[in-house]
C-alpha cells in the first residue's frame, strides 16, 4: 500500500519536506537571535545613560565623535551662547511642550546646540528665558544628532521662523550662521525656570519596529515549518485512500503517484449502480454480490445453478 512513497514523485516531495523544516527552524532561530540581541542593546544602552549621570564629565573633545559607547556620557565645553532656537512638540512626563535650544559657539569655531531645559505649552520666544551672557562652562550627556520621525521626533515642515522639528546638523545648518558640531548635549541641570531634559538611548538601540519585526517574521517561520510537516501527512494520506480504494476496485487503478499498475475499470451498464467501498468489503467478506451486479449476471448465475439441482 506504500509503495507509492517509492516513486520519483513522492521521492521529490520527501527530499524538499527534510530540506524544507531544518531551513525554517534555522531561520526562525536566527531572527529570534536578532531580537534578543536588540533586548541586550536595548538594556546596556538604558544601563548607560544612567551610568553617565554619575561619572565624572570629560571634554567634548574626548568624546567625540558620538556613537553607542558615548552616547549618554557627561561632557563638558566652555564657550558663548549665541542664537537660539525652539523645538516645538516634545513631551515631558506626560505633558506637552517644547524645548529651549541655544547654540554654545566654542573656542574651536563651532557652535554646539545646547537644550538648555523644557517648557509647557505651545512654543513661544516669550516664554523662553534668555541665555546667559558672557562666557559660560556647560555640563550636559552627549546626544547623536536626530532623525525625523523616530523617537517622537518630528518630521513635520513649514514651521515659523525661529523653530526646528528636530536636533540635527542637516536641519541646523540651515537655521544658523555656524559650523556645527555632529552632536548636541542636553544639561544635566537646566536654567532657572525650566525642566532638565534627560538624556536617551542612541537609536537604533532599543525595542523599535525593527526589533517586534524580528520577532514576526521568528514565528513565521516556526509556522512555515509545521504547515510543511502539516501538507506533508495531508498528501500522505490522500495517497493511502487512493491506494485503498484502489484495492477495493472503487477506483481505477494506476493513477500517477499512487505506485499502482493496471488498466482502467469499464464503465457500469446501463442501470447499474456504483459499487461503494462498503458494499465491495461486504460483498469479498461473504461472497455475496455487489448491490451494482447487473441482472443479467444474477439471470446467468440462476441458470447455472437449475442442472445441479435438478441432478
Amino acid at each position: 500500500m506504500y509503495r507509492f512513497l517509492l516513486t520519483p514523485r513522492w521521492w521529490g516531495i520527501n527530499v524538499f519536506v527534510l530540506l524544507a523544516i531544518p531551513f525554517c527552524v534555522f531561520m526562525g532561530s536566527w531572527q529570534l537571535g536578532r531580537f534578543e540581541a536588540r533586548v541586550h542593546e536595548q538594556r546596556a544602552a538604558s544601563e548607560q545613560v544612567t551610568a553617565g549621570r554619575k561619572e565624572a564629565a570629560r571634554p567634548l573633545a574626548e568624546l567625540l565623535p558620538v556613537d553607542k559607547s558615548t552616547s549618554g556620557r557627561q561632557a563638558t565645553a566652555t564657550g558663548r551662547y549665541g542664537k537660539q532656537l525652539l523645538v516645538p512638540d516634545r513631551e515631558l512626563d506626560g505633558k506637552r511642550g517644547f524645548y529651549v535650544l541655544t547654540m554654545l559657539r566654542t573656542d574651536g569655531g563651532k557652535a554646539l546646540p545646547v537644550v538648555r531645559g523644557w517648557l509647557p505649552g505651545d512654543a513661544d520666544p516669550a516664554k523662553a528665558p534668555a541665555p546667559p551672557a558672557g562666557e559660560v562652562t556647560v555640563t550636559g550627556a552627549l546626544q547623536a544628532p536626530e532623525s525625523p520621525g523616530s523617537n517622537g521626533v518630528s518630521a513635520a515642515g513649514g514651521l515659523p521662523a525661529g523653530q526646528t522639528a528636530d536636533i540635527s546638523t542637516a536641519t541646523l545648518v540651515n537655521l544658523v550662521p555656524y559650523d556645527l558640531y555632529e552632536a548636541w548635549i542636553t544639561l544635566t541641570k537646566a536654567d532657572s525656570g525650566m525642566k532638565a531634559v534627560p538624556a536617551t538611548a542612541p537609536q537604533g538601540s532599543g525595542l523599535d519596529l525593527k526589533a517586534f519585526q524580528n520577532l514576526g517574521y521568528t514565528g513565521e517561520w516556526f509556522v512555515f515549518a509545521g504547515f510543511t510537516v502539516f501538507m506533508w501527512f495531508r498528501l500522505l494520506r490522500r495517497e493511502v485512500e487512493y491506494a485503498r480504494d484502489a484495492q477495493l476496485g472503487l477506483v481505477p487503478e494506476g493513477r500517477p503517484g499512487t505506485g499502482t499498475t493496471g488498466e482502467a475499470a469499464p464503465p457500469p451498464a446501463a442501470g447499474d449502480k456504483p459499487a461503494t467501498r462498503e458494499s465491495a468489503t461486504r460483498g469479498s467478506a461473504t461472497g455475496e454480490s455487489a448491490p451494482g451486479e447487473s441482472a443479467a449476471g444474477q439471470e446467468a448465475a440462476g441458470e447455472s445453478a437449475t442442472p445441479a439441482a435438478k441432478a
